[in-house]
């Protein structure tokens, strides 16, 4: 159950700012569908807006990384934060993307395997090489 109210298009319809975003992220997305995460923070609309543009910047737009692969990452760090609802919507936009049933496989086995050694390493306090250092 939600913290916070959760927008109906009614009620996107008669706030200007609202309705503003929710029409830039339907045309950048080119789907009608306006998931959850927007309809909370329409109650913000100030807060709504700086989140879409952040999230546009980096998941819609042409950059080194291909798509699919910024949908894996995001999935990876659901996981490791805990936020089940990202970890689906963004597993079912990396599948709209191509990842592969053994992709996702993959990935969940390389999220446990890092999860487990990062577990480790701390637990450890194991000092890093001075190989790996960044100047």
């Amino acid at each position: 159950m939600a913290t916070t109210h959760l927008y109906t298009d009614a009620e996107v319809e008669a706030n200007p700012k609202v309705k503003a975003v929710f029409d830039d992220i339907r045309e950048t997305r080119g789907s009608d569908f306006v998931n959850n995460i927007w309809r909370a923070l329409a109650a913000d609309p100030p807060g709504l807006e700086r989140t879409w543009e952040t999230v546009k910047s980096l998941m819609t737009v042409p950059g080194e990384l291909d798509a699919k692969t910024r949908e894996m990452i995001y999935i990876a760090v659901s996981v490791a934060n805990g936020c089940s609802y990202c970890v689906h919507s963004h597993t079912a936009a990396a599948k709209a993307k191509g990842m592969s049933d053994a992709e996702h496989g993959e990935l969940m086995q390389i999220v446990a395997l890092a999860a487990s050694t990062n577990h480790l390493v701390t637990a450890l306090q194991v000092p890093v090489d001075p190989e790996f250092q960044v100047e």
